[in-house]
């Protein structure tokens, strides 16, 4: 099973069809609101170098924003 993380504020409608996304295909992740959570934030910007969500990381690997091909890539779903 794949390690999944996704940066995202309470605002962000791609983190929400992002979010949607996993729980359709049974992918457990963790949430990090870098809105309240400046570490996570501090930690989302060293991985991506990014300030916009979602910044998702699945084993080491960054997806920027919701990029469905590549999540299913990363996640070994066809």
């Amino acid at each position: 099973m794949s390690s999944v993380t996704i940066y995202t504020t309470p605002y962000c409608a791609f983190c929400k069809m992002a979010k949607s996304f996993f729980k359709e295909k049974n992918i457990q992740y963790q949430e990090k609101d870098v809105m309240t959570d400046v570490i996570a934030r501090e930690e989302m910007i060293k991985k991506s170098g990014q300030l916009g969500v979602p910044v998702i990381d699945i084993d080491s690997n960054i997806v920027i924003g919701f990029d469905k091909p590549k999540l299913m890539q990363l996640l070994g779903i066809r």
